[in-house]
């Protein structure tokens, strides 16, 4: 007896709009599913600790049956596995790394007899989705992602989505506008299958970047840290890590454009572990080990 197809449903969005929380968000509700989330970024993948059972390798199983792994770079060897694994998912996420065309990824769905296209749902940061939409440099990618979508579900929009955001993204895209704040339950909307809208643009293409990684003994206070991540070079569109403290705590860092947040990390941090990335144009790599390894 065949096997039922197997839904993709893409979730996009720039960097730092909230991709992962979103993510975590849908394995945290009672959805009955068996989800197989495959994360494809420049950093590692982020799941909360406490819905872990096991990780073996890159692959995570949690509390409610789903399993979470990073994703290689062939995509259709990543969904081969997917529909090899017994039992089979009910249902395929992936999420595209922030400077990923989601609609590259969503079309491998058409070209696999195996898998039905289960739409493309694009996170929308409403504190700077509009600078980095007007970016000379990565401005045309911002919206392709958004031109690309079936649903949009905005984030950090607090106290509703501004009128004049709402209009830009309207003039981009007739997908629905969702503010994730406003939502009960996300599974419905990822997980019940989104019509694909008609006469959608194309993505386009998007400037080449450069990414960097850290890894190190350092340790800082939170103070040093702030001060440290303001002086980063203004082409970082995204720094996020952890960075270990004087007294053997850390910090988790999460870093938009200038929006910089600090908080405690949620176990101790050992060695201090960070990714950065900024358009190649506008950056090199040594420029931003440069920066970070200036005292």
């Amino acid at each position: 007896m065949s096997l039922p197809r197997l839904p993709l449903t893409v979730i996009g969005g720039y960097l730092g709009a909230g991709k992962t929380t979103l993510i975590n968000r849908l394995l945290r509700e009672d959805h009955g599913q068996r989800v197989l989330v495959m994360v494809n970024d420049f950093g590692a993948i982020n799941i909360d600790a406490d819905l872990l059972v096991s990780a073996d390798g890159d692959t995570m199983t949690l509390t409610n049956g789903c399993v979470c792994c990073t994703m290689g770079a062939d995509l259709f060897m990543a969904m081969g596995d997917a529909l090899d694994r017994r039992p089979r998912p009910d249902h395929l996420l992936i999420e595209a790394s922030g400077i990923a065309d989601p609609a590259r990824i969503a079309t491998a769905a058409r070209a696999e007899p195996d898998m039905a296209y289960g739409g493309i749902a694009v996170v929308v940061d409403a504190l700077h989705w509009g600078a980095l939409a007007d970016d000379a440099q990565i401005g045309a990618q911002i919206r392709g992602q958004v031109a690309a979508a079936d649903l949009l579900l905005i984030s950090k929009a607090e106290g509703g989505v501004p009128p004049a955001l709402a209009a830009r993204l309207a003039a981009l895209s007739a997908a629905p506008q969702i503010d994730v704040a406003d939502c009960a339950a996300v599974a419905p909307l990822l997980l019940g299958g989104l019509a694909p809208l008609q006469g959608k643009r194309d993505g386009g293409g998007h400037p080449a970047y450069v990414g960097w990684s850290h890894e190190g003994d350092e340790a800082m206070t939170r103070a040093a840290l702030a001060a440290k991540l303001a002086q980063a070079p203004q082409a970082l569109y995204r720094i996020k890590g952890l960075v270990a403290a004087p007294d053997s705590t850390g910090w988790e860092v999460q870093v938009v454009g200038r929006s910089i947040e600090i908080k405690p990390a949620l176990d101790r941090v050992a060695r201090t572990r960070l990714v950065a990335i900024g358009p190649q144009s506008a950056i090199a790599r040594a420029q931003i080990a440069d920066w970070w390894s200036q005292g």
